[in-house]
């Protein structure tokens, strides 16, 4: 079971995200919603399962209409270490979602939450528990090496021939990149902390892949529509 997190930033429509990522909630079986993210359920015509924040983005009535239906409500003091979004996530985790899928996690009216949660991608706790971030210009995922029995990392870029996939170091430099299916490839490469070097690669084959041998590296697809 995955869980679909939605989160309180800026949401794409049902259809864009379709279109954007065909299948994106194919394994979906668990809905937490992070504080005001619950307004992304209709829209994307979906159910919450559990509700999750402090409280401060989420419209009254709105959690009020939660309650009455019997959605358990985890209500976090205002003064709290974690993010709404990362409460939402160990709500997910305590729930046994083997996967995350995180909706209204970028965009909005403030960058760091943005930039944080894209952070909690690095979060131990999600090492064996493929994470992203979805929305209708970009799916974001993270792979971390070396693995469990210390050697190299390999991950699946599977999706549509054209779209863009930029490999970013993400918390220091990364070591052994080997690309397959890119335009551009690389070959047991190191990609330093600094320069943009992985930015803007073209998936050529829809079967790509990438192999790591040590580091954070951080993966973003855009829609090849996108590309100005």
């Amino acid at each position: 079971m995955h869980a679909l997190i939605l989160a309180d930033g800026d949401a794409p429509s049902r259809h864009d995200l379709d279109a954007a990522w065909p299948g994106w909630d194919d394994e979906i079986g668990l809905v937490v919603a992070a504080d005001g993210g619950a307004r992304h359920a209709d829209p994307l015509g979906v159910s919450i399962d559990v509700w999750v924040g402090d409280g401060d983005s989420i419209d009254p009535g709105l959690l009020e209409r939660l309650r009455a239906r019997g959605v358990p409500l985890e209500r976090s003091r205002p003064d709290k270490d974690e993010s709404d979004t990362e409460l939402a996530v160990l709500a997910a985790l305590r729930r046994g979602a083997a996967g995350l899928v995180i909706v209204g996690g970028l965009g909005g009216a403030r960058i760091d939450h943005s930039l944080a949660n894209i952070g909690l991608l690095a979060l131990p706790a999600l090492a064996q528990r493929p994470t992203v971030l979805v929305d209708a210009r970009a799916r974001i995922s993270l792979v971390r090496a070396p693995g469990p029995d210390g050697g190299p990392v390999q991950r699946s870029l599977a999706g549509r021939p054209g779209d863009l996939v930029s490999l970013l170091p993400f918390g220091g430099s990364v070591v052994g990149v080997t690309t397959a299916g890119l335009a551009y490839p690389l070959t047991d490469e190191p990609l330093p902390e600094g320069p943009a070097r992985g930015l803007s690669n073209v998936r050529a084959v829809a079967d790509a892949s990438v192999r790591l041998r040590s580091g954070l590296l951080l993966i973003v697809e855009s829609p090849a529509r996108l590309d100005p």
